[in-house]
């Protein structure tokens, strides 16, 4: 439980980094370059870990690192600032918070797994609650911005999910599967950026200090320790805590930029952190599927002693319902002469272990 805890805790810190974007972003960089923002944050940090690591991909991991890299760093940076310019940053970050709601979907198409009722309820409780946060009576609605923000935040669930089927390779941690990603992600975008906007910004000194900051801190540090929790944690409890990311903005922005929070302000954070501690707690899912027991428990118990008794309590039990069938059936159904008279093909061949005939049943699972 306690390192359970800490997971959480440590994973939680990558959207709280990831919520003082909004605000380096307006008041340290470039404001008419998204993309090469996006580059220059991803690219140099993963080079940096690369170059710390030591590690490459290898085999099969070779393709898995370039599409988790697209997905989480490739697609969803430029996606996401795509959204952030053409809506509100209020219904932008309405869309980010759907994602637990489709990391809950894809769960159950690729891990075939089913979420518990905490985790259905903390899905649809965490979008609510940013909304009442962060929308405003006048958000717009346009197409294009709602179907970036959409595909952004499909994107980074489908990497959430598959980081979590696939793992990592042996011996390999997670600074190095952080760097491929943020390396192919980076090497995706810089030809985009390149293509829309042109010759890379001079950086000035503020925005030297932001890139910095969203480097290092906010994609090498966050990154990692997203993929952590990702790899250690349930999809679905990880997702719901980047609700964290508005919630952080908002604060700032109100400790900072002294924005106003009114009471449905205050209703939607309770409303959202509520639900990011509902998504925490353990749930047994309705209908999902059990755990098959362990192939060598399942011999162990299958397979009789060399005295011809199951082993544990099985042989008490047998031993217990032939005295019952003994005392039934009355003392000529129990003489030694006609157990004698089995049939050969009813006793255990020599050198084969006798099989219980009270295990002969198979052990039932859900094919669910």
């Amino acid at each position: 439980m306690t390192h359970r805890r800490s997971d959480v805790a440590l994973t939680a810190l990558a959207p709280i980094t990831w919520g003082t974007t909004y605000l380096v972003t307006a008041e340290l960089l470039p404001a008419d370059r998204p993309l090469w923002s996006g580059a220059v944050r991803a690219l140099p940090a993963g080079l940096l870990l690369l170059a710390l690591t030591r590690r490459r991909p290898h085999g099969v991991w070779w393709g898995r690192a370039a599409l988790l890299g697209a997905l989480n760093i490739g697609a969803f940076f430029p996606l996401l600032f795509v959204a952030a310019y053409r809506l509100p940053g209020g219904t932008a970050a309405v869309l980010g918070a759907v994602q637990p709601l489709l990391v809950v979907a894809l769960t159950v198409a690729l891990l075939r797994d089913r979420p518990g009722r905490p985790a259905l309820l903390a899905a649809v409780a965490a979008p609510a609650g940013v909304g009442l946060v962060v929308l405003r009576p006048d958000a717009g609605l346009d197409p294009l911005g709602l179907a970036a923000g959409l595909a952004g935040t499909a994107a980074m669930a489908a990497g959430l999910v598959l980081t979590r089927r696939w793992g990592r390779p042996s011996g390999v941690g997670t600074l190095t599967v952080t760097s491929w990603q943020l390396v192919a992600g980076g090497l995706l975008i810089l030809p985009v950026a390149a293509a829309v906007e042109g010759a890379p910004p001079a950086p000035d000194g503020p925005a030297l200090l932001g890139y910095a900051w969203l480097g290092l801190v906010g994609t090498a540090l966050a990154y990692a320790l997203w993929f952590r929790g990702a790899a250690r944690l349930p999809a679905t409890r990880v997702s719901v805590l980047g609700a964290l990311s508005p919630l952080t903005a908002a604060t700032l922005g109100w400790l900072v930029l002294g924005e106003a929070l009114g009471p449905a302000q205050l209703a939607g954070f309770a409303v959202a952190v509520a639900a990011m501690v509902l998504g925490q707690l353990p749930g047994r899912a309705g209908g999902g599927r059990r755990h098959r027991q362990p192939a060598s428990n399942r011999r162990q118990s299958s397979v009789a002693t060399p005295s011809g008794r199951a082993p544990g309590g099985s042989s008490a039990a047998a031993a217990n319902g032939s005295v019952k069938r003994c005392a039934a059936a009355g003392p000529a159904a129990c003489d030694r002469s006609s157990s004698q008279r089995t049939s050969s093909a009813d006793q255990p061949r020599p050198g084969r272990a006798a099989i219980s005939r009270t295990r002969r049943r198979p052990t039932r699972v859900s094919s669910s």
